[in-house]
């Protein structure tokens, strides 16, 4: 039994003197593969958004639900609008915001290489523009709101440069008159007469909407020139607020509206975790891809504004849907496997080769320790036919005697005993032909 043990211990060390190049080949290979592997995404980042009150602080709590599910915690931090949430992003004080759709100008050669360190997730929402008129006559171009007082929203928002590109491209730039009102201020303001138009941008149920559609003396523009608009500024798309819509017994609009409407975009740092990505896009398609007023089914998200360029995960993502692990297993679960897989690839591309030539190499190895002995089993043979010395009688035998001592000492895995007695038995012929020139010479 202990001689089996020992044989068997034997053979295990033959093994292991074996593999360890593999081992250390293999490690290598691990260790060039860890350095194209995504480290671990992180459990937390954070949204820069828009008030308290607005849409986008709305959107971002239900995002921050769907990340609750998967492990990740989303912070969501309030800001005056689109251009201090830019800031942020650039500033790294945020991974992720909403912003509204032409704050960016395009590039106009998309070929060229992105510089802002942004990326767009796609548009996820219309914003739609409403611009509200106190007045007996009907307003329908904004050029008619030359002279008027008019509230385009605060400092740093998206509603204020977008209103201001749009009465710029009316010739309208008096700032005396351009005032930094917005939400429900401008519309308590608008209610009591004290400015004449405001510029909002909401969705149709908020609730500055609702309060101003029933303001009695406060009327919508409709504007007649939305395809002229969508034309010159792409980032506009036009939409309709159909007749009666808005309270059907009033018959509330009296007819159909036209409006104009940016989106809403997810725009992200470049470095942002590619898996993170992929999550936000599965929560922007939960959170927006329902039908609405100004929506169809699964119309979100989409990349309709080309303020920045598209994130590699994004295009993926709106040609194939989530990641094949993403839709079956849990979040943390198909990230450590995604993980692994770049991992594993390579190391099984190299053990493939290595394991078929592995053993090969360990029965060179069992061999070879058998063979050394036949070198000297061999110069004594010719030493024996060649330059036998009576006198050497007693030497011969003395290494013949260490030769056989050595083979019945020998230590090898039972599929190779057979080269020891095949030693031994080779040594015994060597032994012969000595006791045979022994014989002659006596």
């Amino acid at each position: 039994m202990m001689g089996k043990f020992k044989a068997g211990l034997l053979s295990l060390r033959d093994l292991l003197a074996t593999a360890w190049w593999i081992v250390l080949v293999v490690g290598i290979g691990f260790m060039v593969a860890y350095q194209f592997v995504e480290p671990a995404p992180p459990k937390r980042i954070t949204i820069t958004t828009g008030s308290e009150s607005g849409a986008y602080y709305r959107f971002a709590q239900r995002y921050a639900t769907v990340l609750a599910r998967n492990g990740i915690k989303l912070e969501v931090k309030t800001s005056a609008g689109s251009l201090q949430n830019l800031e942020r992003l650039k500033n790294d004080e945020a991974e992720l915001a909403f912003v509204q759709g032409g704050v960016v100008a395009p590039k106009e050669d998309q070929e060229l290489p992105n510089e802002s360190g942004l990326l767009s997730l796609g548009s996820v929402f219309y914003e739609p523009v409403w611009v509200f008129y106190r007045g007996d006559k009907r307003l329908d171009r904004l050029a008619d709101l030359r002279g008027k007082r008019v509230a385009i929203g605060q400092e740093g928002s998206g509603l204020r440069q977008l209103a201001q590109q749009l009465l710029a491209a009316n010739e309208i730039t008096d700032k005396a008159n351009l005032l930094e009102l917005t939400g429900l201020k401008a519309a308590e303001e608008l209610q009591q007469g004290r400015i004449d138009a405001a510029f909002i941008i909401a969705a149709e149920t908020a609730e500055v909407v609702q309060v101003l559609v029933r303001s009695p003396g406060v009327k919508v523009m409709s504007f007649a020139q939305a395809g002229a608009y969508q034309r010159r500024f792409p980032f506009l798309t036009k939409l309709t607020f159909p007749q009666g819509v808005a309270d059907l017994v009033r018959n509330y609009p009296p007819e159909d509206i036209k409006l104009l409407a940016p989106t809403a975009n997810l725009i992200v740092r470049d470095d942002l975790h590619p898996a993170l990505q992929s999550l936000l896009l599965q929560a922007a398609s939960e959170v927006h891809g329902q039908s609405g007023f100004f929506q169809d089914v699964g119309e979100f998200p989409a990349y309709k504004d080309r303020m920045l360029p598209l994130s590699p995960e994004a295009a993926r993502y709106f040609k194939s849907g989530p990641p094949f692990l993403q839709r079956y297993l849990p979040f943390w679960l198909a990230v450590l496997i995604d993980r692994l897989i770049v991992l594993l690839i390579p190391i099984i591309a190299l053990l493939i080769p290595l394991m078929r030539i592995a053993p090969a190499i360990y029965n060179w190895r069992v061999r070879s320790k058998v063979f050394r002995n036949y070198g000297e089993l061999k110069f004594l043979e010719d030493d024996l036919s060649h330059r036998f010395d009576p006198a050497k009688v007693a030497e011969y035998r003395t290494r013949l005697d260490a030769l056989d001592n050595d083979a019945s000492q020998l230590s090898v895995p039972l599929a190779f005993t057979d080269l020891v007695y095949t030693l031994r038995e080779h040594v015994n012929l060597v032994r012969r032909i000595l006791d045979k020139k022994e014989g002659e010479t006596g």
